[in-house]
């Protein structure tokens, strides 16, 4: 089924019969830089010349600003080059699918969706699709698992019912006739673009001079049958036509693991749901390339332990964050819940600003929004060079706002512990309206 308003369709058929991909090839391809193709920072002579006349094209057709206030262009450069990558660089291809997708995000309201939408709504959505780990693989990319064996009958109909609330739609959204599922989806792919990955990028790792714009996935299809994976066609069409349309470059690698006898079939028809640039990152794994796979792409402690890892985190469970996350989420955290031993972070949209957290969403009606300052890591990577065209932060206008107080470091660069601003400090009200309290929440993915 076509994705809500989607004027057109950017992808390609792909081929009848796909060779299997080979992990180890693309495993070896992703321990250098040749990945990196086409990033900020890695572009050919060719390539910087079609950003420029991509940014051209799209600024005199009024889709972009070089600068759109406080020095910052409309759009960064690495969202620029999603599209040409997506279009193999082609400048007609790549407008017409950013236009459609600027228009898309304009017409259905996006960015007031995703500040608006009531809070237990998003969370219900957020156990329905791939849920993030709170890890990253070796390269920074955040690894998101996707079991779909929970998708049964009576899960998927509680969470439809979920969307009878006169609470369920975000109330500026209240007359939209965008499906209520197709909305909430929305809303989880914006809080990937606008919260895990740039947070991630935030963190140290072997590339810091390219933003971390995709993400990799582990499907797991243990345990499902024909019958399921057929009433769950829709569900899973949904995200795969909204990726390829208006989210294009934010997949790395999808491994799909467990597959039946009957996986072929199946497979059959979800490739013909992506293009061929798509299809070539997707890798299905039998049992006993599962480990070997997954530790050349991530550390052990990063793989759940029901895939050969040392990662405690199941399906359903909020992010596991790493020390260096921790640390740079430390506002959001929250004492382990009675009968956990696992601290919780804050649920529900937030973004992920560099400096500052701006939590989002509506909790009984009543708005969540506020700021919190971010600690500095003691193992952030430092900021991307800018592009050419951007300006560096002397060129910047300076605001008249004084910038906030950064908590006090220790010599080596740490954060003490009674200078970290917690969610204690800030006070529940002001990430909680409407009665939630903030120990109980917990942050989505």
């Amino acid at each position: 089924m076509p994705l809500w308003r989607t004027k057109s369709n950017h992808s390609q058929t792909p081929s009848e019969s796909d060779p299997k991909n080979d992990p180890v090839a693309s495993a070896s391809q992703a321990a250098g830089t040749a990945w990196l193709a086409g990033h900020p920072n890695h572009l050919t002579e060719e390539q910087e010349k079609g950003l420029q006349d991509f940014k051209k094209l799209c600024q005199d057709n009024g889709y972009y600003q070089a600068d759109a206030g406080e020095g910052k262009p409309s759009h960064e450069d690495a969202t620029l080059l999603r599209f040409l990558r997506a279009r193999k660089f082609d400048l007609d291809g790549a407008w017409n699918q950013f236009k459609d997708t600027e228009d898309w995000r304009k017409e259905n309201a996006i960015e007031s969706l995703y500040e608006n939408i009531d809070v237990d709504s998003y969370e219900a959505a957020r156990r329905m699709y791939p849920q993030w780990t709170g890890r990253r693989d070796k390269r920074g990319i955040p690894i998101y698992v996707f079991e779909i064996k929970h998708l049964d009958n009576k899960n998927m109909a509680e969470y439809m019912s979920t969307m009878n609330s006169s609470t369920a739609t975000a109330e500026t959204h209240q007359s939209s006739k965008v499906p209520q599922r197709l909305l909430r989806l929305f809303a989880l792919y914006e809080n990937l673009l606008n919260f895990v990955m740039p947070m991630c990028t935030r963190l140290s790792r072997p590339n810091p001079e390219a933003p971390i714009v995709t993400s990799t996935n582990i499907v797991d299809v243990s345990g499902v049958g024909l019958k399921q994976f057929w009433n769950l066609k829709g569900h899973m069409q949904d995200a795969s036509v909204l990726a390829t349309a208006h989210y294009p470059e934010t997949l790395d690698r999808i491994f799909i693991i467990g597959a039946p006898a009957f996986f072929p079939t199946v497979w059959g028809w979800i490739k013909r749901w992506f293009d061929p640039g798509t299809t070539s990152k997707i890798f299905i794994l039998s049992a006993a390339e599962v480990k070997p796979t997954l530790t050349s792409f991530m550390d052990p402690a990063s793989i759940p332990k029901q895939y050969g890892g040392d990662l405690d985190w199941k399906w359903n469970d909020m992010p596991n964050l790493d020390e260096p996350a921790r640390e740079l989420l430390s506002p959001l955290e929250t004492p382990p819940a009675e009968g956990e031993t696992k601290p919780s972070l804050l649920k529900g949209p937030v973004l992920f600003k560099g400096d500052h957290i701006e939590v989002l969403g509506k909790a009984n009606g009543e708005s969540r929004k506020s700021d919190i300052p971010v600690p500095s890591p003691s193992g952030s990577a430092p900021p991307a060079a800018p592009a050419q065209d951007e300006k560096t932060d002397q060129e910047k206008p300076q605001s008249n706002d004084s910038p906030a107080e950064k908590p006090a470091e220790t010599t080596d660069g740490t954060t003490t512990e009674n200078e970290k601003v917690s969610v204690d400090d800030i006070g529940a009200e002001k990430l909680a309206n409407g009665g939630v309290t903030a120990p109980t929440q917990t942050v989505s993915a």
